[in-house]
């Protein structure tokens, strides 16, 4: 980071971000789309929870695939855009922090994504717990994000402002692997799949800034499942290992 760069909450950095953020090419969300959608499988009548849901980019897609979708997110500039997209009105978009209380009924969604969302993150059980909350015992939730080693590569989630050309940074929580995996078997989900991408020939040869990440880890993605009840000890209330 240089003296040109400015670290801003990330509430604002997403808000000033909304303005170019489907303009930009991103190879990160090159892999990570297709990931998700392979994860998730056929969502067809499935009720579907996008948890920072941004401009809409999965929410959109899968109510395409013919899902029953409803998307939160905390930044009033990324809904706009959201909203103005063709297929929007398909999407129940809410104005909602994904790090609060969902404003849910516990078990009503048959999957729950959050993508490109926890590394902005502090308190992750509090976070997983509520993604497992409201997602119905036979469903399943996706989480993707950053993979952690590209801080070691100087990367977090950053933009150029085309008004100032300085570089912004929305703020981030330095989260490793084992803060998302403890952090979701704390919150007493099971942890059903866990798998890491790198970046590919394919993306890099179509931008070449990302050339110098070729074979560096660059997606980490869960696929997890709410604890069942017969899990749970009836006298301790505690997660039975």
């Amino acid at each position: 980071m240089s003296s040109g760069d400015d670290v801003v909450p990330t509430r604002e950095g997403y808000d000033l971000w909304a303005e170019i953020y489907d303009d930009e090419a991103n190879p990160l969300v090159m892999i990570e789309a297709p990931e998700v959608a392979r994860a998730l499988g056929d969502v067809n009548a499935r009720a579907i929870l996008d948890v920072g849901c941004g401009t809409g980019r999965h929410a959109i897609e899968l109510a395409k695939a013919g899902a029953q979708v409803t998307g939160i997110d905390f930044s009033a500039g990324m809904l706009e855009k959201a909203r103005a997209k063709p297929g929007a009105e398909a999407v129940r978009f809410i104005h909602q922090d994904a790090a609060t209380t969902l404003p849910f009924e516990s078990r009503t969604f048959d999957r729950v994504i959050s993508c490109l969302v926890v590394d902005h993150v502090k308190d992750l059980v509090s976070f997983f717990g509520e993604l497992g909350r409201v997602c119905r015992e036979d469903g399943f939730i996706v989480v993707s994000v950053m993979h952690p080693a590209m801080m070691l590569k100087g990367v977090q989630a950053r933009f150029d402002d085309p008004r100032t050309g300085r570089k912004i940074w929305p703020q981030s929580v330095p989260n490793q692997i084992s803060d998302y995996v403890m952090g979701a078997l704390g919150a007493g989900l099971r942890a059903t799949a866990l798998s890491e991408h790198s970046m590919t020939d394919a993306v890099a040869t179509r931008h070449p800034r990302a050339q110098k990440y070729l074979g560096w880890p660059i997606l980490f993605l869960m696929t997890l499942t709410p604890a069942q009840a017969r899990d749970i000890n009836p006298l301790t209330g505690a997660l039975v290992q």
